[in-house]
């Protein structure tokens, strides 16, 4: 668990898993000889000495003007995925975002990033046999762009996990759709990022003069602030998924903001630099 202040924002980060990955499942060029390339930057804290690069599922809970708000929920437990590793997990998640400081109960808003399998887990959970919202009092707020595409989605991958964590809370009544310029308090908002999948975003603190920004899926590990042009296997669209991460790496390197990564391994949190005719991302 780590926690920041941006101005009078917190926001605190509440893991579900963290290990090493053999990067080429993600970024088909990051070999374990092209991660060792960046290795004076990135080692030990998001690459290992085998060259695998080190990764985290976590979500982060945003405190603003009274509401609180989680952004993207994780695998979740109970879940029939195709991915070994997640499949059917149990992870103590609940206890450790009770263990931070909030219970279930008390999250006001659930923020989807996009529709992926690792950022919609937790919305539902399983009791008696049915997936219901897991967080009982709040509104799940999901990209219309995105609930468009995954809705009408048959691949098996993207379809399954919008089956049994989205679909559940629409159901209910308990989601609002949302577009890219939503605000979600005067100190917190969505930024369009498009590529990773149709509607995907980030979101945007600013409180006091201070600044922040979550990644969600548009950056999944540090050595694309390097490599920004670098394929993901996961990309929805390609040619402008790296676009976008070029045009975020342009817009925040050098300005301040803290940079939080979605997938990035503890203590996930940094700031973009520019460096020769590329970026860094170097730790608050």
């Amino acid at each position: 668990m780590n926690r920041w202040k941006i101005g009078e924002v917190s926001i605190t980060r509440v893991i579900e898993s963290e290990s090493p990955w053999d990067g080429t499942l993600l970024l088909p060029e990051a070999t374990a000889e092209n991660v060792r390339k960046e290795r004076d930057w990135l080692h030990p804290t998001f690459t290992d000495d085998a060259g695998q690069i080190l990764m985290s599922i976590h979500a982060f809970v945003i405190e603003s003007r009274g509401k609180r708000i989680v952004v993207d929920t994780c695998i979740g437990n109970d879940k029939e995925r195709p991915i070994p590793e997640w499949n059917r997990q149990q992870w103590p998640f609940l206890a450790n975002l009770e263990q931070a400081g909030y219970s279930r109960e008390s999250v006001d808003l659930v923020l989807c990033t996009h529709l992926h399998v690792d950022h919609v887990g937790w919305n539902t959970m399983l009791r008696d046999g049915k997936w219901v919202p897991t967080f009982p009092n709040a509104t799940y707020l999901i990209g219309g762009t995105e609930w468009d595409f995954f809705s009408r989605a048959e691949e098996p991958f993207l379809k399954g996990p919008v089956d049994d964590s989205v679909r559940p809370v629409v159901a209910e009544g308990m989601s609002r759709f949302v577009d890219d310029a939503h605000r979600v308090t005067d100190e917190v908002w969505l930024e369009s990022t498009p590529g990773h999948t149709p509607g995907h975003f980030s979101v945007r603190i600013s409180s006091q003069g201070q600044e922040a920004v979550i990644t969600g899926d548009l950056m999944h590990h540090p050595i694309l602030c390097r490599y920004p042009e670098w394929d993901n296997k996961f990309d929805f669209d390609g040619p402008r998924a790296k676009k976008t991460r070029r045009e975020f790496c342009e817009r925040y390197a050098d300005s301040g903001v803290l940079v939080l990564g979605t997938h990035f391994a503890t203590p996930s949190a940094g700031r973009i630099v520019k460096a020769a005719d590329a970026y860094r991302f170097v730790l608050a």
